[in-house]
């Protein structure tokens, strides 16, 4: 096995879709078969957009890519894929992240292995972009985020030295890391009320609800989340809401749901608001998903919030 970079154009030829696929040419066989079962960081050349290394994943396994000849498809293990809290630079402090760039003296070298689509990357060069994009502290960041006094106090306490690989997999963290990434993608507003709203403290209320769970073979990318209020969250996951196949109309369980509590809660559009940024729209998989399985099924028994 070994980890490797793997370069990721939104607008790329190939059908890449980073938390379920990787979509690549012959050449590059035999490198990422090497790769499966182990760790690999996606990659945005500066032409393509601003984010640098900004998530990592896990290789299943390889397969061809049906009807398309000297094509193959790099499956992502489901759960693995993690976005990065910041985005990574090439150069960071002006020093080539990747040792194998690096110039004799520590900056970027020019053309060649720089220019690959596909390159290995030693373990040491895998933790510190992870380190850089997905802190080790980011659980404690989030929690005294928006309370000053509790941060005060937690200046001086040690942050515990998890391993990255740890890290990784550590329920907890990633869903830190997710609620962070999703929030910020919709602006902190919720998408089906359209509301921003944040208590005493400036702390956002709004929530990350994925859409299609972890435990269901979901992942932690923006395009399986929706910033949900909490009482739409909870709806969103007892099948009460759901968003139809034009990925845009909300939908509701109108026999369980009253009309007023409709004309309440949801934005006067009966439209879903998506994030700026098109690459962090919710996947039309993943709302189908919960359309099909989710939508008017599981409601547990129980009393409705709205009494």
């Amino acid at each position: 096995m070994g980890k490797l970079v793997l370069l990721h154009k939104a607008d790329s030829i190939y059908d890449d879709e980073p938390d379920v696929v990787y979509d690549f040419p012959k050449a590059y066989l035999k490198a990422i078969q090497t790769a499966i079962g182990d760790w690999i960081v996606y990659y945005e050349p500066v032409k393509a957009g601003p984010r640098g290394y900004f998530a990592v994943a896990k290789i299943a396994r390889v397969i061809p890519k049906p009807g398309v000849e000297g094509r193959y498809l790099a499956l992502i293990e489901p759960g693995s894929f993690l976005p990065f809290d910041l985005s990574v630079p090439r150069l960071h402090k002006g020093q080539a992240v990747e040792s194998a760039l690096a110039a004799p003296d520590g900056s970027l070298k020019q053309g060649g292995l720089v220019q690959r689509a596909v390159r290995r990357l030693p373990d040491a060069d895998f933790a510190r972009i992870v380190n850089l994009g997905l802190p080790q502290d980011l659980e404690r960041i989030e929690a005294t985020a928006y309370d000053p006094i509790s941060a005060g106090m937690d200046d001086q306490a040690t942050t515990f030295d998890r391993p990255v690989l740890e890290r990784l997999t550590r329920r907890p963290y990633r869903d830190v890391a997710f609620r962070r990434q999703v929030r910020v993608a919709y602006d902190y507003r919720c998408a089906m009320s359209g509301l921003r709203l944040r208590n005493g403290g400036g702390r956002p209320e709004v929530q990350a609800a994925h859409i299609r769970p972890v435990e269901s073979s979901g992942s932690d990318s923006v395009r399986n989340g929706l910033a949900l209020s909490g009482t739409l969250h909870w709806m969103f996951d007892r099948g009460l809401v759901s968003v139809a196949d034009d990925c845009e109309t909300v939908l509701v369980s109108r026999n369980k749901v009253p009309s007023d509590v409709i004309d309440r809660l949801l934005h006067p559009s009966g439209r879903l608001l998506k994030p700026a940024d098109h690459r962090h729209h919710p996947h039309p998989e993943n709302l189908r998903w919960h359309r099909e399985r989710v939508f008017g099924q599981v409601l547990d028994e129980g009393p409705l919030p709205w009494g």
